[in-house]
Formats: C-alpha cells, structure tokens, sequence
C-alpha cells in the first residue's frame, strides 16, 4: 500500500515541475486526496456497502471538490491537475497513465443501469472542461482539448478539438 502511495506521489512529481516534495503533493495536492479516498470507496462498493462507499465518495468530494463514483475504476498512476469540478460516473473505466485537468466530466447520457459512462485507455490526456458523454472508448495515446465534447470513439492515438468535437 505505501509503495502505491509512493508511486503515485512520484508520478505528481515528476509532473509537476511546481512540486517542492512529496509531502506538499501528499498533503496539499487533491488529486492524490481523491484518489486514496476513490480506492477505500471502491472496497467498499465491491463489498456492496453501497451507503458507507457513498459516505467516502461525499467526504472526499467535499474535502477535494473533484468527485469519483465508488464504481468506477481507476487504473494506475492517474494525474487530476488542480481538479477542482472533475466529475466521474459509476461505470467509467480510466486506464494508466493518463492526465485529466480541472472541470472534466466523463458523464453518461442515460440513466438506464448500464455501462453508460467512458472507457478511457492509457496514456490518455483529457483537457480542462472537456465532457466526455456516454458509453464511448478513448483510444491509448488519445488526446483531448480544453472545452471539447466528445460523444464518440476516439481511435487510439486520436486528437479531439472544439466544442462540437471532431476527430483530427
């Protein structure tokens, strides 16, 4: 568990030329903070203690202001830049490596219970205030621009740009 924390304060670091020391990431940063709390949620909502998962989720949240449903999954060594207004639905999955900035939603476009919510490979970058809609796949390598809103697949390696996103 330490060498996962560890691992992950190191990947912020190695980031963010900003960052002094991994205890200011560790304790400043609210990326990591969201993401320890997302992996004891997600225990949790694997044990099917739905209210306490949820319980974590809401702390986390409210301490973060970046939220992850206790049912998503969430690979390794995730950056979340600033992260303020990072919203993740229950049925997204995030792949390793990847970089998400402020304001991104990877959102569903239904209610149904169903996979309604992105699948993002590795090594994926997702720009500040992109939206991400629906039970769509990101390709590895794919990046995302700022503001884009993307509502279809994107091919691995793929570039997405403009509000009304487009593949480039």
């Amino acid at each position: 568990m330490i060498s996962k924390i560890l691992e992950l304060l190191n990947t912020y670091k190695s980031y963010d030329p900003a960052a002094k020391s991994l205890w200011e990431i560790g304790l400043l940063y609210p990326g990591p903070k969201a993401l320890l709390f997302h992996r004891l949620a997600h225990l949790l909502y694997k044990a099917q203690l739905f209210f306490l998962s949820r319980l974590v989720a809401e702390f986390s949240r409210w301490l973060t202001g970046i939220e992850i449903h206790p049912g998503a999954q969430i690979g390794k060594r995730l950056v979340i830049d600033h992260g303020m207004g990072v919203v993740i639905g229950e049925t997204a999955e995030v792949g390793d490596d990847c970089i998400i900035f402020h304001g991104v939603t990877l959102g569903g476009l239904k209610f149904d219970p169903v996979k309604r919510h992105p699948t993002v490979g590795n090594k994926v970058l997702i720009g500040t205030g992109a939206k991400v809609l629906g039970p769509i796949h990101i390709g590895d390598g794919a990046l995302i621009g700022a503001n884009a809103v993307v509502i279809h697949d994107v091919p691995a390696g793929g570039t997405m740009l403009g509000p009304l996103a487009h593949r480039k």
